[in-house]
């Protein structure tokens, strides 16, 4: 254990000192530094490539590794003691990523972090071109607030991100409301924080291409009182405890706080991976509580371990046997998925079979694998066809 805790330690130490060793390093032509580093003077670096130029130092070390998305990539030691790679290209997008130094896996301290993959993970952003909808932008901000309610489901305070649009405290009105799921080993800052939702939301109704509205980011990894876990589990049952809190106890506490307009019409659920499936089943089966659903990269229709055939008027009754209705009970019902995620094949087959049986679904997909550009993508779409 203090073997453990000196490397981790060891770790910090050696990469601060990247941080600040570095900044009068002539740093290839071209490169930048990404916004999600701490001190912008310093590694990692994007190349004009788009690959990533990592350097660390760790005089001490006798291996140190960059894990970036999954990737493992050795870095080769210099005569000075740091530790330097240059990795693939790298799609435009948000990527997780560690340092492993000497076998310890840690996030590095010279990046911000994130409450990503069930853990705290250093991030890379590498913008693409033509979205600066997921830029901060000129123009009107909302506000996000982050508060606490109490849940008679876990019988204590949980909390949530709340993003109200620029002029809510000035004025009077009401608003519609979408509340919005994060996916499997994040938590109620997802949405925020890498999702960008409120440089999403600003920029689209500043244009007037979305009306302006609340968005309320939860945390979806409740535990009722008794223990069952409320997150997972792609079916009605497993989704009860998740839905009690959603019903019972969200939706109750933001319309007692905050300015919204309390009919269904005005309300919205989606979701990435794990959230979407939480939408779905939760949004499409409770269709006097939402009238608009929006599922982004879910894995219950297959793609992913213990996904099977899906029956969809067995998950979701009425869907197919009484499709008109089904229909008029929902205003926008929308699916998405990145073109290069395991689960886009399943996806579309699906949305065959809902359109071969009359259901009014809209689809699209994105270039991109299981990873937040996508998402990011799927809510600026989703947000354009609300509340109109």
């Amino acid at each position: 254990m203090k073997r453990l805790l000196s490397a981790v330690l060891m770790t910090a130490a050696c990469c601060i000192s990247a941080a600040q060793g570095f900044q009068r390093e002539q740093f290839p032509e071209g490169s930048y530094s990404p916004v999600t580093n701490i001190n912008r003077g310093s590694y990692p670096r994007v190349l004009q490539d788009g690959s990533v130029m990592f350097r660390v130092s760790a005089p001490r070390a006798q291996q140190v590794q960059i894990d970036l998305g999954g990737r493992k990539y050795d870095m080769e030691k210099g005569d000075n003691g740091s530790w330097s790679v240059t990795t693939a290209a790298q799609v435009p997008g948000f990527h997780y990523y560690s340092l492993i130094v000497d076998g310890v896996s840690t996030a590095d301290p010279a990046s911000r972090t994130f409450y990503g993959c069930s853990r705290w993970s250093s991030a890379i952003e590498i913008p693409e071109k033509g979205m600066d909808d997921f830029e901060t932008q000129d123009v009107p901000h909302g506000q996000v607030r982050m508060v606490e309610y109490f849940s008679k489901v876990e019988n204590g305070w949980r909390p949530l991100m709340v993003y109200t649009p620029a002029g809510y405290d000035e004025g009077k009105a009401d608003y519609p409301v979408v509340y919005i799921q994060h996916g499997g080993g994040e938590d109620h800052r997802g949405w925020i924080e890498q999702g960008r939702t409120a440089q999403i939301m600003d920029n689209l109704i500043a244009q007037g291409k979305a009306v302006p509205m609340i968005v309320v980011c939860t945390n979806s990894n409740v535990q009722a009182a008794g223990g069952a876990r409320g997150g997972g589990g792609y079916s009605w049952q497993g989704m009860q405890t998740f839905r009690s809190e959603m019903v019972d106890n969200v939706i109750p506490f933001v319309e007692k706080t905050y300015r919204v307009k309390k009919d269904r019409r005005y309300r919205a659920m989606c979701g990435l991976s794990m959230g979407g499936g939480q939408s779905f089943y939760i949004g499409l089966r409770d269709p006097e509580v939402f009238a608009s659903v929006g599922v982004f990269s879910t894995g219950m229709f297959g793609g992913i371990s213990g996904a099977s055939d899906f029956d969809l008027e067995k998950e979701v009754p009425g869907m197919i046997s009484d499709t008109k209705n089904f229909n008029r009970q929902f205003d926008v019902f929308f699916l998405s998925c990145g073109e290069q995620d395991p689960r886009i094949e399943y996806t579309r087959t699906i949305v065959g079979k809902m359109r071969d049986a009359g259901v009014e679904v809209r689809f699209n997909s994105y270039p991109g694998d299981h990873e937040w550009q996508v998402w990011r993508k799927s809510l600026h779409e989703f947000a354009q066809y609300l509340f109109k």
